[in-house]
């Protein structure tokens, strides 16, 4: 799969770093490609659900739509100005495409929250950025750190999995109104980067709740999220007064296309955003043929990425929130790859976008090395007691 090079030096590095055995014993290739154990190479349709395509534009270019909530269906007729489009219909929401030029249609879907991308589009975020700084804390020797993942889907999720592969204590949080979806529609990717992490399941309605939460927070040593700025505030919780507030509070903030600014309000998620990376360009130059590359391939990229910096951060000992942009973190893999083995990359690229219709490369899936505690199991435990301190 291109780019699972990169990242398994990410892995290595991270694990030499860290000197931990376990992140060691894993590689890039099966981070990347396990979920895709089962799926085939479909070009311009995403692979697995196919919930992502690519389609022509009537200026020439190509514009990626993902579709996996019902909700964002109800937002076509906004985006294409036509309250008669067949929502449900692919084939009707490619012709719809192919009346519009890329551009505006990307403007409009991210003004009206929806995860869409151009192929030619280029990042305009860091795939890294040090949003705010607090103090340093002094932890005890043997303290085993309290990790809050409050994220979702995949990027996150295997973020605060790799945090846990390097002996962290790693807390998942879902809310009662909107568990994690994976949990549903992908149990054996669920169960693989949330094993061995406690499950709270709160209700963000509640005051108390929330305030248990965030008492919870104060007393951790990482915060994993991937929220929106607009939906953080609605959930109660202030990410840049925490990191100001609790001394050595390392908040990761994974995006779509990055933290802050207009972007920051951006929906993305992993097959979208790899084609914002500017992967399917990039086959399409060396192939011949655009379309989807890997498997959401943004999401793994983005998950190694944040726990590396994670890992760093928390060495340092200073607290910091670090936005994370899975398009541009895309981008910056294709560019170091590039300068690392041009040749190789290039190869795997055209090799990707001449398989159309072929296997996803053989990729063992890994055994469970812990349980995965059923949704909630954990919430009094946790929150009752900081709600206490």
């Amino acid at each position: 799969m291109p780019l699972a090079r990169w990242a398994d030096r990410q892995i290595k590095a991270m694990a030499d770093a860290h000197a931990s055995p376990a992140l060691a014993a894993l590689d890039g290739a099966t981070l990347m490609g396990e979920r895709g154990a089962n799926y085939r190479i479909s070009g311009s349709i995403s692979p697995g659900l196919g919930g992502s395509h690519l389609m022509p534009t009537r200026d020439g270019g190509w514009f990626a739509l993902t579709l996996i909530r019902e909700i964002d269906r109800e937002l076509l007729p906004a985006l294409f100005g036509s309250a008669d489009i067949d929502v449900h219909d692919w084939n009707a929401i490619a012709a719809a495409v192919l009346r519009h030029d890329c551009n505006d249609l990307v403007a409009r879907g991210r003004a009206l929250g929806l995860p869409v991308a151009s192929a030619d589009e280029a990042p305009v975020s860091s795939p890294i950025e040090v949003m705010h700084r607090g103090e340093q804390r002094e932890r005890p020797a043997g303290h085993r750190p309290l990790v809050i993942d409050m994220s979702a889907i995949w990027a996150g999720p295997l973020a605060g999995h790799l945090l846990w592969q390097a002996g962290m204590e790693v807390v998942k949080v879902e809310s009662r109104s909107r568990p994690d979806l994976i949990r549903r529609d992908d149990p054996a990717t669920f169960a693989r980067i949330n094993q061995g992490k406690a499950s709270l399941l709160v209700d963000f309605a509640s005051e108390s709740e929330k305030a248990a939460l965030v008492a919870l927070i104060r007393r951790a040593d990482v915060v994993i999220e991937s929220s929106r700025p607009r939906a953080l505030r609605h959930l109660g919780i202030d990410a840049e007064a925490l990191v100001r507030e609790v001394p050595g509070l390392v908040w990761l903030s994974v995006t779509g296309h990055g933290a802050s600014g207009e972007a920051a309000n951006w929906v993305g998620i992993g097959n979208d955003c790899g084609v914002a990376g500017g992967l399917s360009r990039a086959m399409a130059d060396v192939s011949g043929e655009i379309g989807y590359v890997g498997d959401a391939i943004a999401d793994p990229l983005t998950g190694i990425t944040a726990a590396h910096e994670g890992l760093a951060a928390y060495r340092r000992g200073f607290a910091q929130r670090i936005g994370l942009s899975m398009s541009a973190i895309t981008a910056l893999a294709l560019a170091q790859e590039r300068d690392h083995d041009r040749t190789a990359i290039d190869a795997e690229l055209g090799a990707w976008g001449a398989a159309t219709g072929c296997p996803f490369p053989l990729v063992r899936p890994r055994m469970l090395q812990a349980p995965v505690r059923p949704l909630g199991a954990d919430t009094v435990r946790y929150l009752d007691a900081f709600a206490q301190c």
